[in-house]
């Protein structure tokens, strides 16, 4: 049950409504009318509005019904994801023990097949008040594909109470002991967030002992350890917890530095890679180690995210990287930001088919000891693509990832920000091309320049000349070679923000009133305004006509003027291409910027946005040669032990990695 009795939370542990399946996609079949309504029907909540009251629940591992209602446990939470423990490890039989009390009250066991359909497996009923104990031995076999187990409580003649249940297996003797864990949490000004997050594991007594070391890579100037929230998770965490001041080296930096250490201490079996600014369900690492000793090979288990801010949506199932575009995304046949608690496991038929993946965000994923020893460390790109491509490294070395149902983390969604724009841009450019080169199978990596071509001319018809600026500074770096990879890691977000705050699509303000009132020459054509959403083809024409629109000449009144003001949601290229200025508001909701079009800008950009992807098609298969080669040496512990010395803090005690400076505290 949730640790804090969280209502949000609830659908993800136990669900009071009936299942209504959706429809199956070969019923259907292949119309596109057909095809659209259904997509449009599979999301449509199925929720009766029936609740939970968190009076029921009882307690961490128990949970009352009332008399006469019915609780499914076909949950997230609480379902047991049988074809990943088919497909991933030893086991082949399960048993479901449960202790419930509650004179007439039933568990019903089902289990579900790849299509969703359910089919029910078993039942008991307790005859008297007291606990009984029920036991179901459930095989794994039927679930090559896909499928769960699960089960509903029905109250009989009083209130039934599920005092505690338990999914377990007999497993070899060689996986009798469970592993133990490293934490790798890489922090930067998130005090509070990340000492909540300590706390929450520290409290966890079920977790303690498959903890090793936890390691906070602190790179910021506000310190976890200045928070008021620390010195109890501390003194709880005790010589477990290790403190490591190091330099904004960025996600990858911090991670590496982590996985450094646990290589070099090597006492626990795992590192598990969490962000510093999420809510944990501690169950959530112990069910991964679990999974991981009973792998049927080293194998990087990772957990899932829901949003911090709607706590039943869940981001995404598992994610691939399209291999021909080159992009990461949700494998066609699932769902991205799917709401548990509108529509749930047992009424969501994609949700049963097993979700296979090429990698797992850093968010939570958790690297066994000897995958780190044989592949290496985490790639030197700060921030995007680091936890991609190790997966797909990690993949081409035999050890796969499992996105596991079951374990995850809260975070901030990636939907509320818009990461393409900013000085982020640069990484997610300069990391994607250094992935493909490393890794794509396609010759000059599939479609990905092109694309990359058109997402580029698209920003400049928007007058997003900032971003435009950095994406050509990401695709020299990738041209320069890998070599100077780990020398620009803790200097050159400094450069991309200097470069970038020079345009005024990058300058930033928190008040409307800092821009001019909105003026236009002539009125909008018959009063139209921007609600308006164009037609496949007039986008298409829009992409055609809108790089000849910026050649002319400005209005004279949009110098002084913007001609519009466009919210975030609204502001696509191809609304923006119609203006010569506008201010246009960030996805945060915090700060607007102003755009101008600048045809003279616009020509010198677009032929370097020519040339450089030119230069990309022409020299991909000796560029793709020479960070192959090098890919061992700058993921490598040495090279990383040598950027952490050559970028150490002046001040603070030794700790960590011998010759590796680091402030520290709780140094064991």
């Amino acid at each position: 049950m949730p640790l804090d009795r969280d209502f949000d939370v609830l659908p993800l542990y136990v669900d009071p409504e009936e299942a209504r399946l959706d429809a199956d996609k070969y019923e259907i079949g292949g119309d596109r009318a057909a095809r659209d309504l259904n997509n449009a029907a599979i999301r449509q909540s199925t929720s009766t509005g029936r609740a939970v009251a968190t009076e029921q629940v009882v307690s961490r591992t128990a949970f009352r019904v009332p008399e006469g209602e019915r609780i499914s446990f076909g949950t997230y939470f609480n379902a047991f994801p049988a074809s990943y423990w088919r497909r991933w490890t030893v086991v082949d039989t399960v048993t479901l023990r449960l202790a419930v009390s509650g004179r007439g009250s039933t568990v019903i066991v089902y289990k579900s097949m790849a299509n969703g359909r359910s089919q029910r497996v078993d039942a008991a009923t307790a005859e008297t008040s007291s606990s009984t104990l029920h036991e179901f031995e459930l095989s794994l076999k039927p679930f090559v594909d896909g499928g769960w187990y699960w089960y509903d409580v029905v109250a009989g003649d009083e209130d039934a109470v599920v005092e505690q249940a338990e999914w377990s297996a007999i497993v070899p003797e060689d996986c009798a002991e469970h592993g133990t864990t490293d934490l790798a949490i890489t922090t930067m000004n998130r005090p509070d967030f990340c000492a909540k997050l300590l706390g929450q594991i520290a409290d966890d007594e079920v977790l303690r002992p498959y903890l090793d070391t936890v390691r906070v890579m602190e790179q910021g100037t506000d310190k976890v350890t200045d928070s008021e929230l620390f010195a109890k998770a501390a003194e709880s965490l005790g010589d477990r917890l290790q403190v490591i001041e190091q330099a904004n080296l960025g996600g990858s930096g911090g991670y590496a530095r982590g996985q450094l250490e646990s290589v070099a201490a090597g006492t626990a079996t795992y590192a598990l890679m969490m962000d510093d600014d999420v809510v944990c369900e501690p169950e959530g690492i112990v069910r991964a180690v679990t999974f991981g000793d009973l792998a049927k090979r080293p194998t990087i288990v990772g957990g899932h995210m829901f949003s911090l801010y709607s706590r039943s949506r869940l981001h995404s199932f598992g994610e691939i990287v399209q291999p021909w575009r080159f992009w990461w995304q949700t494998p066609l046949d699932g769902y991205s930001d799917w709401d548990l608690g509108a529509r749930n496991l047992r009424s969501s038929r994609w949700l049963h088919k097993r979700t296979d993946v090429d990698f797992n965000g850093w968010f939570m994923c958790l690297i066994p000891r000897v995958v780190m020893e044989q592949i290496g460390l985490s790639l030197p790109l700060f921030i995007k693509w680091d936890d991609s491509e190790y997966g797909l490294r990690a993949q081409a070395a035999g050890f796969p990832t499992v996105t596991f149902p079951g374990a995850a983390v809260w975070h901030v969604p990636w939907t509320d920000k818009n990461d393409a724009l900013d000085w982020q841009a640069y990484f997610h450019v300069r990391n994607r091309f250094v992935a493909a080169l490393l890794h794509s199978r396609y010759p000059r990596g599939g479609r990905m320049v092109r694309e990359d071509l058109n997402h580029t001319i698209a920003m400049l018809t928007a007058m997003q000349y900032s971003t435009i600026e950095i994406r050509h500074m990401a695709l020299r770096d990738v041209l320069a070679g890998p070599e100077r990879l780990h020398e620009m890691l803790p200097t050159r977000l400094g450069d991309v923000n200097k470069h970038r705050k020079q345009f005024t699509d990058a300058q930033l303000h928190v008040e409307r009133e800092a821009f001019p009132d909105v003026r236009r020459t002539k009125p909008p054509k018959k009063g139209r305004g921007l609600d308006g959403i164009p037609t496949t083809t007039q986008v298409r024409l829009t992409a055609l006509l809108a790089p000849l629109r910026q050649l002319r000449p400005v209005r004279p009144l949009s110098r002084r003027h913007p001609e519009v003001e466009i919210p975030a949601m609204d502001a696509k290229w191809y609304r923006l291409a119609a203006f010569d200025s506008a201010v246009v508001s960030m996805n945060d909701g915090t700060s607007a910027a102003l755009y101008q079009r600048d045809p003279e800008h616009f020509r010198a950009l677009a032929k370097e946005t020519v040339g450089l992807h030119r230069r990309l098609l022409a020299e991909w298969p000796e560029l793709a040669e020479r960070y192959r080669a090098a890919l061992g040496d700058i993921t490598s512990p040495e090279a990383w032990r040598r950027t952490f010395e050559a970028t150490a803090p002046d001040d603070g005690p030794q700790g960590g990695t011998p010759g590796v400076p680091a402030a520290t505290k709780g140094t064991r």
